[in-house]
């Protein structure tokens, strides 16, 4: 039968009879015709520089598909052809490249091609790949893809017509609905995935809009919605979600390192979650990454933030304006009497009265204030701040204005110990709704309310604090376990009840009404829980004392101004477990600095043992990762080369760089796997010495725990600046405090009771 197939197959073509030689048995003539059209539709380029190795990964998932294929259509299973046959059939077909498409018509190349999520198809040529692989999210949108055993719709570009099992009129009809979508977001259908992946905050609105909201006060600021999805590309955050925002509630996001918490933030912020546009009058405030620089003072840049505010004072003075002018005989707009222009304006001062627009500047300094501006630097030019400062001017600006949707992302991330407190403080007051990712547990235990917990592809909410969820969120899943595991004992029961009687005419009937009563049982997910990292140090070289010291050293940036330090001492041992605390702009990372030899003192000694090897975790450790398009593995490669791919894998795993992670290019990775990275290429240092800058930031909950037991059990010294109290609790032994030019040992022993020593402004 094979012999007469092929000798039918030459008849017709080269390629269909180069296929059907390379099976045992026949093919089914969908798969023969869809392989023959694509070589013989193909155009230049379309396989790259080598047609025959891209022919071959092409061709190879259907073709390895064999049995299934011909047992579907003949009833019989053969073996798969073996890879090498594969190629080499390959290579036979490439002669046979576009043979059909030179012969096209000047018309059919005339025929404008389209692009479809990074595929192009063009009239008589296969798909092609335009500026990049092919992204199968988009592909589904557009063509069913094929699958072995499964019946598809198996179509080519091409001249050759192959009956398509698609209801023209419903296709039709689908695609008119989702261009009307589109049309109605104003946007296309890739910029749906990517908008929420774009780190950006809500986009300037008009008078317009600011007028609708100021109209709709009083409407309720509660946010619902149900059912959807969040991606990126390559990525699902959130599938069927669900989300309450109730008004004045103040809700904590967690969850762990890259589960999507930054990019649902900006969905919302962004309005891009479908639903939120019913939420028009729900003004939102969102921290902006990028704030335009200019010689604007401090104070002012963050009064200029209430649109509001501005909207109203000068709709107020065009009011003004207009009775100035009757006053003086000018004729009024047409509609308008004096006795219409009071009453709108006596309703814009009751809207300034509302929003206490009279005491803007007032509130403004005192977050300034709050979050460590002293009056001389909030009259400072906003551009001659540092990026920190900045970040806070962008936090304060968030603040002034109460939008009735705050939403923060690790606020605390840039702010000192005294600032933390101030603004833990300021928000446990907040009268709108917040939402705030934190992995400050302290912090979260002041502020929150509520507890959204996202985790595999779903939102959780749990009512109180951090420490409420800790406990409530381990009693549920050990309650769901229960669940699962008695409804997996009933299902058993039950169905070893059918297996054994079913067949079984006494007792078929009993069969029967068990196996309805299983398939009404409800799906029940397998209860997962958070995996929790174990973060290691090897053990480092001992050393003899002293290992690294500071004796009587001063320093100054010029000597012009005043000196950061002056007579500072500091030792630090193999054993020591040090804790440097104090306001921003005191002098910690400085003396940091100085201790690793980035600065030199202007007076004094710094001592380094001989055969020291310290590894320093900068607060801004993103710029040491450098070319952020290097994979993780790429990178421990490039700084330490010598070792096989497995154990720089195995190193990032153990700080839960794990699986495909570790082959993206960094610059996708959210900040705490950045800082992942970082540790990893800590640990490869095998130093005696960890000097730990802000180590917490962008770390989840769980990290953070993990990252203080590698510390506590680290068999070298430690010297760590942070603002995380809780973790300084967990892992220091010492406080010392930099304040005023002096660097000394703080008398008590914990965290707390340094926090009560400090002035914080109400």
């Amino acid at each position: 039968m094979t012999s007469t197939i092929l000798a039918e197959a030459t008849a017709i073509d080269p390629v269909t009879a180069a296929v059907h030689a390379a099976f045992e048995s026949p093919l089914p003539e969908s798969v023969v015709d869809w392989i023959a059209g694509t070589v013989q539709d193909a155009r230049p380029g379309d396989f790259g520089e080598s047609p025959a190795e891209s022919l071959s990964a092409f061709f190879s998932p259907v073709l390895l598909d064999a049995p299934t294929l011909t047992a579907a259509a003949h009833g019989t299973a053969v073996k798969p052809p073996p890879a090498a046959k594969i190629r080499a059939l390959c290579d036979a077909l490439v002669p046979y490249l576009g043979v059909r498409a030179a012969a096209a018509n000047d018309d059919e190349e005339d025929d404008e091609a389209i692009t479809f999520g990074g595929v192009t198809r063009g009239p008589g040529g296969p798909r092609r790949l335009a500026g990049g692989p092919v992204h199968m999210n988009a592909l589904e949108a557009t063509t069913q893809s094929f699958m072995p055993g499964v019946n598809a719709d198996i179509t080519h570009a091409g001249n050759r017509k192959v009956t398509s099992r698609v209801d023209a009129a419903k296709l039709e009809k689908a695609e008119l609905k989702l261009k009307a979508k589109m049309a109605k977001r104003d946007t296309d259908i890739e910029v749906s995935f990517k908008t929420i992946d774009r780190p950006k905050g809500p986009q300037p609105i008009s008078d317009a809009q600011i007028k609708d909201i100021l109209a709709a006060r009083g409407k309720s600021n509660d946010i619902h919605l149900s059912n959807f999805d969040i991606s990126v590309p390559g990525l699902r955050i959130l599938t069927g979600a669900n989300l309450s925002l109730v008004y004045g509630r103040r809700y904590g996001l967690v969850g762990v390192n890259g589960v999507g918490k930054s990019t649902t933030l900006r969905g919302i912020a962004n309005r891009d979650i479908p639903g939120m546009e019913k939420f028009k009058h729900v003004s939102i405030g969102y921290v902006e990454q990028d704030l335009q620089t200019d010689d604007t003072p401090c104070l002012e840049c963050v009064v200029k933030a209430d649109i509001y505010r501005a909207y109203l004072l000068r709709q107020e003075n065009e009011l003004n304006g207009l009775l100035s002018a009757a006053a003086d005989g000018t004729p009024l707009p047409p509609g308008e009497t004096s006795a219409s222009i009071e009453a709108k304006l006596k309703q814009v001062y009751q809207k300034l009265d509302d929003i206490e627009a009279s005491t803007a500047e007032a509130r403004a300094g005192t977050i300034l204030s709050g979050l460590g501006f002293s009056r001389e630097m909030q009259k400072q030019p906003f551009n001659s701040f540092s990026g920190g400062w900045r970040m806070r001017v962008a936090l304060a600006r968030s603040l002034f204005t109460r939008p009735d949707l705050l939403l923060l992302d690790e606020p605390t991330n840039h702010l000192d110990i005294p600032a933390v407190v101030w603004l833990s403080k300021y928000l446990s007051n907040w009268p709108s709704t917040l939402v705030v990712v934190s992995h400050d547990r302290e912090f979260l235990d002041v502020v929150a309310t509520d507890i959204m917990h996202q985790h595999n592809e779903r939102i959780d909410v749990y009512r109180g604090n951090f420490s409420d969820f800790e406990r409530t969120s381990d009693e549920r899943r050990k309650q769901a376990q229960r669940e699962y595991d008695a409804q997996m004992q009933h299902r058993q029961h039950l169905q070893a009840f059918v297996d054994r009687w079913r067949y079984n005419a006494k007792r078929a009937s009993q069969a029967q009404a068990r196996m309805k009563i299983l398939e009404k049982l409800p799906e029940l997910e397998v209860p997962t829980e958070d995996i929790q990292v174990t973060f290691q140090f090897p053990d480092p070289e001992k050393l003899s004392p002293p290992i690294l010291q500071l004796d009587s050293v001063s320093f100054g940036y010029s000597p012009d101004k005043p000196k950061i330090f002056t007579d500072v001492s500091l030792d630090i041992q193999m054993t020591s477990r040090v804790a440097l605390v104090g306001p921003n702009g005191a002098g910690k990372t400085t003396a940091l600095n100085l201790l690793t030899g980035a600065l030199e003192p202007t007076s004094g000694r710094v001592f380094r043992n001989g055969r020291l090897r310290f590894a320093y975790f900068a607060q801004h450790h993103v710029d040491t990762l450098e070319d952020l398009s290097l994979t993780p593995v790429q990178f421990l490669g490039k700084h330490f080369p010598g070792y096989p791919d497995e154990e720089y894998r195995r190193q990032l795993g153990c700080f839960g760089i794990s699986g495909r992670v570790g082959l993206q290019a960094m610059g996708t990775l959210s900040g705490g796997q950045k800082s992942r990275v970082v540790f990893a290429s800590l640990a490869l240092q095998r130093a005696a010495v960890l000097i730990l800058d802000e180590p917490t930031n962008h770390l989840d909950y769980m990290s953070v725990d993990s990252l203080a037991e590698a510390v506590r059990n680290f068999k070298g010294g430690v010297l760590i600046v942070s603002h995380d109290q809780r973790f300084i609790d967990m892992c220091c032994n010492e406080i010392w405090v930099c304040a005023d030019g002096r660097l000394r040992k703080f008398e008590g022993d914990t965290i707390a009771q340094y926090r009560e020593t400090l002035d914080i402004p109400e």
